[in-house]
C-alpha cells in the first residue's frame, strides 16, 4: 500500500483556508505519487484555537466530511482525515475521520484523552468509546489522537484485533519532541505495527509544533521522516507482509499471560 504523509502548517482559525490549502495538496500529490491513502494531521481545519471553536468548529463533522469524501471520490484515494473540531451532542469533540477511495465514511473516533497542558480539558469534551479497527482496501488499521499515543493501554487491543498500521494525527509541541519520536517507536516495537504519523508544524500562540512526521515499521525502524520546519509529504510504500513476519519470529501475542496482569484499577 503505497502512503502520502502530509506535513502541513495550518492557518490559524480559517477552515476555509485549511480545505483549499489541503485541496491543492493533494492535486498535486496525486499526480506525482500516486497513493492510496493520504495520512493529514489533527485539528488541521481550525488549528488550536480553542477559544473560537464554539463559532468555527464543524457541525456533526460537516462541510469536512463531505470536503473530503469528494476529494476521496475526485482521487480515488483513502484518506485518514486527521481530525477535526466537532460539534455534536452539545459538546465540542475532536474527531478523527477516515473516508475510503469510494467516498464512504468508514470510520470515526472521537479523541479520548485532552491535554491538560494545552487546556483542551477546559473547551472540549473527551471521546467515551474507545478506538476501534477499521479496514482500507483489506488492510487493518488503528487510529489515535496526539496525547492518546502515550496510553498503550488503548493501542494493544487493537494489536489484538489485527491492526497492521497505527495512524497517529498529531499536533505535537517541539518541547516534547523526544516523547514523540520515542513513543511511535515503543509503540511500533510493542504491538508489532506499523505506525503512521502526522503532525503539523509551524507556531501557533506561543507554541512550537514538533513536525517529525514519521513512519515506523513493525520491528521499530524508522523507514521516514520529517523535518521539524518544513511543510512536506512523506511518500513510501509499505510491506505490509513484514507484519506477519515479525509477528511470526517474535511471537509476543502468543506468549502473553494475560489472566496474571492487573487490572486497571483507575490509580
Amino acid at each position: 500500500m503505497n502512503f502520502s504523509v502530509f506535513q502541513m502548517d495550518i492557518v490559524p482559525g480559517d477552515p476555509e483556508a485549511n480545505r483549499q490549502l489541503l485541496t491543492e495538496w493533494i492535486d498535486r500529490d496525486v499526480e506525482e505519487n500516486s497513493p492510496d491513502t493520504i495520512v493529514i494531521p489533527e485539528m488541521w481545519t481550525t488549528a488550536y484555537t480553542l477559544p473560537e471553536l464554539e463559532d468555527i468548529a464543524d457541525q456533526d463533522g460537516e462541510p469536512t466530511i463531505s470536503f473530503l469524501k469528494d476529494l476521496a471520490t475526485k482521487h480515488h484515494v483513502n484518506i485518514v482525515g486527521g481530525s477535526i473540531a466537532n460539534k455534536k451532542e452539545g459538546g465540542i469533540y475532536n474527531t478523527a475521520v477516515v473516508i475510503n477511495r469510494e467516498g464512504e465514511l468508514v470510520y470515526q473516533y472521537d479523541k479520548a484523552h485532552l491535554v491538560p497542558m494545552l487546556n483542551e480539558h477546559h473547551y472540549l469534551t473527551g471521546g467515551e468509546k474507545p478506538a476501534e479497527v477499521f479496514e482500507l482496501d483489506g488492510v487493518k488499521f488503528g487510529l489515535i489522537i496526539c496525547y492518546d499515543l502515550r496510553f498503550p493501554e488503548l493501542i494493544r487491543p487493537l494489536a489484538l484485533e489485527g491492526a497492521q498500521v497505527l495512524c497517529v494525527v498529531a499536533e505535537w509541541p517541539a518541547a516534547r519532541r523526544k516523547h514523540w519520536r520515542s513513543l511511535q517507536i515503543a509503540r511500533a516495537i510493542e504491538n508489532q505495527m506499523y505506525v503512521v504519523s502526522s503532525n503539523r508544524i509551524g507556531e501557533y500562540d506561543g507554541q512550537e509544533f514538533s513536525g517529525n512526521s514519521m513512519v515506523v515499521d513493525p520491528w521499530g525502524d524508522v523507514l521516514a521522516e520529517g523535518s521539524n520546519s518544513q511543510e512536506e509529504t512523506l511518500s513510501l510504500r509499505l510491506d505490509l507482509e513484514k507484519v506477519k513476519k515479525v509477528r511470526h519470529d517474535v511471537p509476543i501475542f502468543d506468549s502473553r499471560v494475560p489472566e496474571i496482569y492487573k487490572k486497571d484499577r483507575g490509580v
